[in-house]
């Protein structure tokens, strides 16, 4: 171990980060990390203990946690910021999530954070994780904020039983010296599975509790709601009854003489401000002392100030002039009552938003019957671990992602693929946890279990999508970062100009001017138009079947111009099929499928299967083969029921002598027999090659007995998510590394007119950015793994969710349903999400725009109008309410294909 030098006696500035660093072998792996980490700026002190691959920064002045990471791995060598969830107490408006950003940035262990308003959530990626939560929460509480881990790196292993240690194996009966297995790896055990079920139960036990703090929320603020109504009533007929109706006026000061109906009053406004308003004074007074107003100041500021100058006109009335000495204790009440019924709309319609992950959590079934050591047993969720054989009878709930061992039936997965056709399942197929089983009974081995379920990975996904930003809420984060203390500035001068300028009586004018201004310029609706519509966005995504990995492609795939797809699995099924049979003169076809697809069965090449396949289709019972002998390149041959069969490639036949060179590019050296049956075949295999399939040629005994196509088919979607796409104005490409022929057959049966064809994956590449080097903003489909660079290069990557796994990692949307017509959907989902944000940011910012000028008394000279702060309130509150309600229609958003309620 090594360590930097710093003088004597010097502090350090906070405390150090450890890190893991994974790839280190040696004594020297461990200087050279040092090294490279003592050269990055800000790094007072590092060391690495080579024992527990760990690594020990102090951070110090322009310590970046970013050059941190990238000096790491510059040195070659991996140590990654771990994701953190946290919960932010107190959230009013959007000034709170700029506030709260800041702060945890403030802490040098953090690489970035990302405050959601709608979700009240902090996505913090830090170095260290966990360990840096005291200085995370010390960071918000400093800023006037509270916040809880709802989710980490320690809640992601406890959840993965693929990770639980063994303490069994050990017999150390804590764990703490257990045996770690390996991915896939099935652990054993008792205390194993105790541990995977405590994971599991906590993750759920802190879902749990955030629901039940949002409906503590909801029924504190229902109660403060009713209170501050039944309080104000009164005191709203009190003082406002006799304008309304002036003879009333007279009967309460008959009732009420003196001074009495001021005190009366008094006391019922103290009575609302000091319970259900002492929470806009409790957050509110501390932040402007520390000079970072937010909406509660605001509030504070207004009806404060309208309460101090009632009460001065109610027990020192000397210190006004005669025509200023009014009231205003009805306004500061009915302003909180307003705004309490705000966030009480608001809480609920939040409790919205989130229902598609409610809906997604609640598809996952409760027990599972299990067959251990010889019996089957019902066990909790939490007990199933990989390997273990699940039963599933007709009808119920698969429990978790599995691999089909016997039995069949038909699996309902529309809640993963939208598709509502249920899906025929038999033994090797897979059935995902989640899913609901049809008439049929299965048994089934477990592969996915936990948070390594599909349905986990889901729930995980669409999470990081709502809580991630847009390019557009920038601009929402710029302006709303000095907009409270502005409006307060804009209140202040209002009032000294009403008191300068205004008519008589000018008090009471700036007051009411400046108190307006306070109330309705709350930034509510700025702070939730972009995160609830992502929210809503990307919950009615994932019931189609539309995973945005990446929360920012909503808004770059609402703006391409072009869809770039790969064309084999994507446009096409990735599954070759027979498509044809041409038989030559004397040959029957029933008769050359059964001993093509006989031979075919004991070869391994890839077209083989699609003729098994065929003959299965038809009920053909294959015979048995002797004397097979594959000839790399070229074909099978073999003895079949006594005849000598032969099939492959044109040069195959052209090598036995059974097809003239007019049909093949090589030389033929024997041209005997097989011209006339060659060219009766000649014409129909030419089509063939036209339409994209490949012929595979048949010779029975010495003859050219048939030409098979088989191609991979278009999918039946396809051509109707494509012609959808031209529709939308979108101009389509394929790239494929297939044969040009072929590619230009599909591109015309598809509809499509660019294609570039015969490409390796950097050609792939290439295509796109001469796309992109045009103007043009690119979204491409792939599914392989030749195509992640792609993926990875275009504005917006969409990856088909059968293909490979690397793939999905590149792409920002994943389709789970393995369809072209589900990019259509991503694409006709962004462009409604983008134009629910952009209406909702017209709104708010709209709405400020226009009314803080009207609360000032811009109107006051022309038409000798007033805006009452109580008006203030109420439209302060509908705004917000509006931003939601409008997000909300998302949940109906009508796609391609789907009819749904508008």
């Amino acid at each position: 171990m090594n360590m930097q030098s710093r003088p004597v006696g010097a502090k350090k500035s906070v405390d150090p980060i450890l890190l893991p660093v994974e790839g280190m072998t040696c004594a020297s792996c461990v200087r050279r990390v040092e090294k490279a980490v003592a050269a990055v700026p800000g790094v007072e002190e590092s060391a690495v203990n080579f024992a527990t691959e760990t690594l020990s920064v102090t951070p110090g002045d322009g310590f970046s946690a970013e050059a941190l990471l990238a000096a790491i791995d510059k040195a070659g060598y991996e140590a990654k910021a771990e994701t953190l969830v946290l919960e932010v107490e107190d959230m009013t408006c959007a000034s709170c999530v700029s506030r709260v950003e800041k702060a945890l940035k403030t802490v040098p262990a953090v690489e970035a954070a990302s405050v959601n308003l709608a979700t009240g959530e902090a996505v913090v990626k830090v170095l260290g994780g966990p360990s840096a939560l005291p200085a995370l929460t010390a960071a918000v509480a400093k800023a006037g904020y509270a916040v809880r881990l709802l989710a980490g790196a320690d809640d992601a292993v406890a959840a993965d039983g693929a990770r639980v240690e063994d303490a069994d194996a050990t017999g150390s009966g804590d764990g703490s010296m257990g045996h770690a297995p390996e991915i896939g790896e099935k652990p054993q055990g008792t205390a194993a599975r105790a541990a995977v079920s405590a994971g599991r139960s906590s993750a759920g036990a802190s879902a749990d509790s955030r629901e039940l703090r949002r409906e503590k929320e909801i029924a504190s603020l229902q109660r403060d709601f009713l209170v501050a109504l039944v309080l104000t009533l009164p005191l709203f007929i009190l003082e406002m009854g006799g304008h309304i109706y002036p003879p009333l006026h007279h009967v309460l000061m008959q009732i009420f003489p003196g001074n009495t109906l001021y005190l009366l009053q008094f006391a019922l406004a103290t009575a609302v401000l000091v319970g259900p308003g002492r929470r806009f004074y409790v957050k509110g007074v501390p932040s402007l002392l520390r000079l970072s107003p937010d909406m509660n100041a605001l509030v504070a500021l207004g009806t404060g100030a309208a309460y101090l100058y009632s009460l001065v006109t109610t027990f020192a009335p000397g210190l006004l002039p005669v025509d200023a000495r009014h009231v205003y204790y009805e306004a500061a009440t009915v302003i909180v009552s307003l705004i309490l019924l705000g966030r009480l709309l608001e809480a609920r319609a939040k409790g919205r938003t989130g229902a598609a992950i409610r809906k997604l959590a609640g598809l996952q079934a409760k027990t599972a019957r299990v067959e251990r050591d010889g019996t089957t047993l019902d066990l909790p969720l939490s007990a199933v671990v990989v390997g273990d054989v699940v039963v599933i009878r007709p009808g119920e709930r698969i429990p978790v992602d599995g691999r089909v061992i016997d039995g069949a039936s038909a699996v309902d997965e529309a809640m993963m693929s939208g598709e509502p056709i249920p899906v025929a399942k038999r033994a090797g197929d897979t059935v995902i946890g989640g899913t609901v089983n049809g008439q049929g009974a299965l048994r089934f081995e477990a592969t996915g279990v936990g948070a390594d379920m599909m349905l986990s990975r889901i729930i995980r996904l669409v999470q990081e999508a709502q809580g991630a930003k847009l390019p557009i809420q920038r601009l929402v984060d710029e302006v709303t970062a000095w907009f409270v203390p502005v409006v307060i500035a804009i209140a202040a001068v209002t009032f000294f100009l009403w008191l300068l300028l205004g008519p008589v009586p000018a008090y009471t004018h700036g007051l009411v001017a400046a108190v307006a201004v306070l109330i309705i310029a709350c930034p509510c609706a700025m702070g939730l138009a972009t995160p609830t519509s992502i929210m809503v966005g990307t919950g009615r995504a994932a019931e189609l079947g539309v995973l945005f990995r990446k929360g920012d492609a909503l808004q770059s795939l609402s703006q391409i111009d072009w869809v770039v797809m790969d064309k084999t699995g994507t446009i096409t099924a990735g599954k070759p099929e027979v498509t044809g049979i041409v038989t030559a003169e004397g040959f029957d076809e029933a008769d050359v499928l059964r001993l093509t697809a006989s031979l075919e069965a004991r070869s391994e090449h890839p077209l083989a299967d699609a003729i098994v396949r065929a003959a299965e289709a038809r009920g053909i019972v294959l015979s048995t083969v002797d004397q097979v002998e594959a000839v790399a390149g070229f074909g099978v041959t073999g003895m079949v029921d006594g005849r000598r069969v032969a099939a492959g490639a044109d040069r195959f036949m052209v090598k036995l002598g059974v097809m003239p060179h007019g049909l093949s590019e090589r030389p033929l050296p024997n041209e005997g027999g097989g011209a006339d049956a060659a060219a009766s075949l000649q014409a129909a295999v030419t089509r063939l090659a036209d339409e994209g399939a490949s012929p595979l040629y048949v010779a029975i005994d010495g003859k050219l007995a048939a030409a098979i196509a088989v191609a991979d088919p278009i999918k039946p979607t396809s051509a109707a998510a494509i012609a959808a796409l031209k529709a939308r104005g979108l101009k389509l490409m394929i790239v494929t590394g297939d044969n040009a022929r072929t590619a230009h057959a599909v591109a015309k049966k598809a509809g499509i007119d660019a294609v570039v064809a015969e490409v390796l994956p950097e050609g792939k590449v290439s295509a796109i950015k001469e796309v992109q080097e045009k103007g043009g903003r690119v979204a491409f489909v792939g599914d392989g793994i030749n195509d992640a660079p792609a993926l990875a290069t275009a504005d917006a990557g969409i990856a088909i969710g059968t293909g490979t796994d690397v793939a999905i990692e590149s792409a920002d949307v994943v389709l789970v349903g393995g369809d072209l017509m589900g990019a259509l959907h991503a694409i006709e989902l962004s462009g409604a999400v983008m134009r629910n944000i952009r209406q909702n940011l017209f709104w708010a910012f709209g709405y400020n725009v226009a009314l803080i000028p009207v609360a000032a008394g811009l109107l006051y000279p022309l038409f000798g109008v007033t805006f009452s702060p109580m008006l203030g309130a109420a439209a302060m509150g509908l705004s917000s309410v509006f931003v939601l309600t409008n997000a909300l229609r998302l949940r109906a958003a009508r796609v391609t294909g789907f009819l749904t309620s508008p």
